[in-house]
């Protein structure tokens, strides 16, 4: 099981840089971009909902799941 998270695209689309995001959700820029690389183990659901608010997506916008060995 993967777990593929998407931030950069939505960081994109939204044409924000990690740095604005990571002030306005109140974390810092190294764990903002631990959560970009997917290297992050798990997220607060509360860190997940200020996300979500501040880019105007949906989880699912952010996180996608995707079985191993499946490819796109």
């Amino acid at each position: 099981m993967a777990v593929i998270v998407n931030l950069d695209v939505m960081l994109a689309r939204r044409k924000m840089p990690s740095k604005e995001l990571a002030e306005r959700i109140g974390i810092t820029e190294a764990n903002l971009s631990i959560l970009k690389t997917g290297k992050a183990r798990a997220i607060r659901f509360s860190t997940l909902e200020a996300i979500c608010r501040e880019l105007d997506c949906q989880p699912g916008d952010i996180l996608e799941y995707i079985e191993e060995g499946q490819s796109d």
